[in-house]
């Protein structure tokens, strides 16, 4: 049997704290969703001026990025790309980029979902959340 990190409340706040910090630093109002690697939501957030429907696209994001174990933005090229039958699959609804899953030892562990800005930067915010707790 193989032991495997997860992410604790701890590890949560962090990535949280450095998320917010990072869209705070940029001006830019955006949700922040982490999840489990099973894609359930341990943590949401609406920063200020952030616009509704993102409190729904964050947490599809983050979840795309558990479940598939690699980040939302893979889908979105494949679907740009013409594999359009990818919208159809099951359970995936974030096909967008800015869901970035957390790795550690080569494992995935949970993912952080950002929407509200420009693609690329969510994407930014969610690797700052990431990078705080040393992944």
């Amino acid at each position: 049997m193989k032991s495997k990190a997860v992410l604790e409340s701890a590890d949560v706040k962090v990535i949280a704290a450095a998320a917010e910090a990072e869209a705070l630093k940029n001006n830019w109002a955006v949700t922040i969703a982490i999840v489990d690697d099973g894609g359930h939501l341990l943590h949401l957030q609406r920063l200020d001026g952030a616009p509704p429907i993102s409190s729904h696209i964050a947490p599809a994001k983050a979840n795309t990025a558990a479940m598939g174990r690699r980040e939302s933005k893979i889908y979105e090229d494949l679907i740009n790309g013409g594999r359009t039958s990818f919208l159809s699959a099951p359970y995936i609804q974030g096909m967008l980029e800015g869901g970035v899953p957390v790795v550690k030892d080569g494992q995935c562990i949970g993912a952080v979902g950002v929407s509200g800005v420009k693609s690329t930067e969510d994407v930014q915010i969610a690797r700052a959340g990431i990078a705080a707790i040393g992944l």
